[in-house]
């Protein structure tokens, strides 16, 4: 692995990682919020030592991706997400790669699938549902619960601690979404760098705020909103995995979403994993990767 690299996109200088450069087939990992591409790191050698060129961007609002223009607006939407990952395999010329992502990850390899046909040869989602992006979605009491960070993010006093606490805020999240004693203090600082950048604290305010209705979006992903709501079918092999201890997105989040694939679509339980089954457990994620991509 290299320190960060750049690559020029429309809207971004998008930071990545990049391990095993001359692999024969390409994935590209995709973290979550509130963590950095370093959450990678224990899974990105062993996908690359099973061949594959790895590639771990910083989403945008994530340090040291940046805005390469101060007039565009620090929008965190789903479909904003979606169409950078697309913006990133353009750029970098990759031919229909592996996606895997965690959390808002997640979200952004499934709406990019959702904006273009066999831009991947698989997708894997980790610790959330696909067809979860409706504002107007029905969840459980105890799942309203779970989003506790969301609604308080929709108020000042939520602005104020996103702006101005934002470490002890995030924090917060790692402390209580999977079972205590899970992470080290190194491994929390080391991702902790990528919410100190400029835009950290905008981007993810706009995007709690937005996919609940309360804030408009930017205007050039209209198009893209309204393809992706109702979530599109989508027809490529994909497999969700799930800690049965996540306490962020409830795992019955990830349950009986087969209706939403024409292709093989494949779930895996976790037990005893929080959240972030990609720091917990890395070595179970990267074999059900290798194993699933493996095939058609």
């Amino acid at each position: 692995m290299t320190e960060y690299a750049f690559v020029t996109t429309p809207q971004l200088e998008i930071a990545y990682r990049q391990w095993n450069p001359h692999g024969i087939r390409t994935a590209v990992l995709l973290h979550g919020w509130p963590d950095s591409p370093a959450c990678w790191n224990a899974v990105a050698p062993a996908l690359a030592d099973a061949g594959y060129r790895v590639l771990a961007p910083a989403l945008r609002g994530f340090a040291p991706t940046r805005f390469r223009d101060a007039a565009t607006p620090r929008s965190g939407q789903l479909a904003a997400l979606g169409r950078d990952l697309l913006d990133f395999i353009d750029a970098l010329d990759l031919r229909r790669p592996v996606l895997v992502g965690h959390d808002w990850g997640a979200r952004a390899a499934a709406n990019a699938c959702g904006l273009r046909e066999r831009v991947a040869s698989h997708l894997v989602m980790l610790s959330v549902g696909y067809g979860t992006n409706d504002p107007n979605q029905s969840i459980s009491l105890q799942q309203a619960r779970n989003y506790w960070y969301h609604w308080f993010m929709a108020t000042p006093r939520g602005e104020r601690t996103v702006r101005e606490e934002r470490r002890a805020f995030a924090r917060r999240m790692w402390d209580t979404w999977s079972p205590a004693g899970w992470y080290n203090e190194a491994d929390f600082d080391q991702a902790a760098q990528a919410f100190d950048g400029p835009d950290w604290a905008d981007v993810v305010l706009h995007s709690y705020r937005h996919r609940w209705g309360f804030v408009g979006g930017d205007a050039r992903f209209a198009a893209d909103e309204k393809r992706l709501n109702p979530a599109p079918l989508l027809s490529i092999p994909t497999l969700a995995i799930h800690g049965t201890a996540d306490t962020c997105n409830d795992p019955e989040s990830s349950s009986g979403r087969e209706r939403f694939f024409s292709a093989r679509y494949e779930r895996l339980l976790l037990d005893g994993i929080g959240h972030f089954p990609q720091r917990e457990s890395p070595s179970r994620v990267s074999d059900a990767i290798v194993r699933f991509c493996s095939t058609e």
